[in-house]
């Protein structure tokens, strides 16, 4: 890398840091490897572009170093590959050539493929570290899960957070583990047959440990703003090193830690007026480099629902980004299964079962269209024309469940007919289905926001999440307000670690039955054939005024075609599809599960999953889905 601290060949460490704000810059020995004395100063010598950098000959990996500035601040390397005591310790040099990885063979999968886990490091084990993710990992497997993607791991301030806060871009969470555990956890995944991904976050810095403006103003500029803070200086005219540090930081998860693909974070945050945007020459990076020789995927999250971002090429592949996720099609799915339409879900509340159809065939539901939530502003793109596969679909993910006040998951808040309904279109739709941790056995523990901020911050953060609820009727009385969960108690992240223990409980070893026996349907007849499956073949209709029919041509000419009723009424006549050709065949069926009194989950998840052997029925009871397929020229 161009900056931060590289072994060199010849023996020594070459420090680097791009400071152009300070006249002098000194590096700082603080730990030693028995050669380097502890708290040497050594002045920095200046390069051009802003550069300051200090050969060591005596240093070698596990030195402890930071920088210090004119005025006497000393602050950690911003592209520290360990900062092994938090973001305001010294940071740690790295031997990124020491682990020898024994996956040589891994090439990735497609694709067509993914069903999508994801996982938050600290809360999906009772260790909540790299090395005990692994420990969990034949049963996602034997789940059918194919993509393992963890919330973000570069460090930030505290040892407990989502991620999103990071300030140390290149350093994984030490809270959470070593560099070399966290590689350890892909190479273990590789080796079951898995991706794993990770979320990374280039559209700001946390607001604890981030001293990159006492030295390299020009990172940041006030021509825009994002809700968290000053943005990054992409398109200015110094802000070439700013975008240098975002690629580079692509390159290195996906080079060094040999990680499949990368979700970007709410990119329509990353401000960039520039001839080239940012994630198009992030994209092409990635593509001219890593991805010339193994399949590697970048997701975004865009809530501006851009798809200009998801073009395939002539030969269908994505020209820059192989998917997105699709908020719309969670929006749907919430309102269709708990009748909410506060806030964000009003926009899906007129007509849910529509819009969850045009989601299912078209992407987004939202492509340039009036959003009444927004006070009619215009939102989205055209997407009609895009493949199933360029749209992550989910019905639960860390961003739905989390930013609710108390954390609640689907299985407490939607019936059993309907989450039993959901997760059959979920899993088996052509789009690739993401599973939020838990969610497959309907995990009882709620995933609240934490965080591990001190101080002021601290205290506004906690009365800022509860200010941001203030609105809804609800917590319009202060004293239920105040019962929101305090985000900086190390309580409220304990009470978000899953129960693993809770799997054996009969409701939720079901619905964990439900799930797998999903999946491998889907790897057995749908996933065969989602290869070249083309955009604008899909189409849908709304049966009565709960009724839903979808169709997809796939990409060996099978037609796949779901049939729900997404109501508590009986709809006559629609037991099978339209236009039902000789050789369809009935794949899966939901029978109606009855609700036990007060209890979300009931005791009777599962006493009729499916009737896929038996005879199809004129109607469809009340939440009732069934799947049919019409075989093209796959063998399955």
């Amino acid at each position: 890398m161009p900056f931060g601290a590289t072994l060199l060949d010849e023996g020594g460490v070459r420090f680097r840091l791009w400071a152009p704000g300070p006249s002098a810059v000194e590096l700082v020995l603080e730990g030693d490897t028995g050669q380097a004395g502890s708290g040497q100063a050594l002045p920095m010598q200046r390069l051009a572009d802003g550069f300051f950098e200090r050969v060591v000959p005596h240093a070698r990996a596990g030195q402890r170093y930071r920088f210090r500035l004119e005025g006497g601040l000393a602050v950690p390397d911003p592209a520290s590959r360990r900062n092994p005591q938090d973001v305001h310790a010294a940071s740690e040099v790295v031997d990124p050539r020491a682990f020898n990885w024994p996956d040589d063979g891994w090439r990735g999968r497609p694709w067509e493929e993914a069903v999508v886990y994801e996982l938050h490091v600290g809360t999906f084990t009772p260790q909540g570290t790299f090395a005990a993710v692994i420990d969990r990992l034949d049963e996602l497997a034997a789940l059918g899960v194919t993509v393992v993607q963890l919330m973000p791991v570069a460090e930030f301030g505290g040892a407990r957070g989502w991620g999103y806060d990071g300030v140390l871009w290149y350093a994984p969470e030490s809270a959470y583990g070593t560099p070399e555990d966290l590689k350890r956890l892909v190479a273990a995944a590789h080796a079951r047959g898995l991706m794993l991904m990770l979320d990374v976050v280039y559209n700001h810095f946390g607001p604890d440990g981030n001293y990159l403006g006492a030295y390299a103003p020009p990172f940041f500029t006030d021509r825009y703003r994002t809700p968290w803070g000053a943005a990054i200086n992409y398109d200015g005219a110094d802000g070439t090193w700013a975008r240098r540090f975002a690629i580079e930081n692509a390159l290195y998860w996906i080079e060094e830690f040999h990680v499949d693909g990368l979700r970007l974070d709410a990119v329509h945050a990353i401000r960039d007026a520039s001839s080239k945007h940012l994630l198009e020459e992030l994209a092409e990076a990635v593509a001219a480099g890593p991805g010339r020789t193994r399949h590697v995927h970048l997701v975004l999250e865009n809530d501006d629902n851009g798809a200009r971002f998801l073009t395939r090429a002539d030969d269908g592949r994505p020209r820059h980004y192989t998917a997105q996720w699709n908020d719309d099609i969670h929006h749907a799915y919430h309102v269709v299964a708990t009748g909410e339409t506060d806030g964000y879900y009003l926009d899906y509340a007129a007509d849910p079962v529509a819009t969850l159809g045009r989601c299912l065939a078209e992407g987004f539901a939202y492509q340039d269209d009036p959003s009444p939530y927004r006070h009619g502003e215009r939102r989205g793109e055209p997407s009609r024309h895009l493949p199933p596969g360029a749209f992550v679909a989910f019905a639960q993910n860390h961003d739905q469940v989390g930013n609710r006040a108390f954390g609640e998951r689907l299985a407490a808040l939607a019936p059993l007919p309907a989450l039993q309904a959901v997760t059959a279109i979920h899993l088996l739709s052509p789009q690739p289905p993401l599973l939020f941790m838990g969610e497959e056995f309907a995990a009882a523990t709620p995933f609240l926001y934490f965080c591990d901020f001190e101080g002021d911050l601290g205290r506004a953060v906690t009365q800022g999440r509860r200010g941001e609820f203030a609105r809804f009727e609800r917590f319009s009385d202060p004293a239920l307000a105040a019962t929101i969960p305090d985000p900086n108690a190390a309580a409220t992240f304990e009470a978000s670690r899953l129960d693993w223990a809770s799997r054996s409980a009969p409701a939720h070893a079901r619905m964990l039955a439900l799930y797998r026996e999903l999946l491998a349907l889907r790897h057995a007849e749908i996933v065969p054939r989602l290869a070249g499956a083309p955009g604008g073949a899909a189409r849908h209709r709304r049966m009565g005024a709960r009724g839903l029919e979808v169709r997809w041509t796939l990409g060996d000419g099978s037609v796949l075609t779901l049939l729900a009723n997404l109501g508590d009424a009986p709809l006559a006549g629609a037991g099978t599809p339209s236009g039902e050709g000789p050789s369809m065949r009935l794949l899966w069926r939901t029978a109606p599960v009855p609700n036990a009194p007060g209890d979300a989950l009931g005791d009777a998840l599962g006493d009729a999953p499916s009737d896929a052997g038996g005879e199809a029925r004129h109607d469809l009871p009340p939440w009732t889905v069934s799947w049919w397929l019409e075989p093209g020229n796959v063998a399955c």
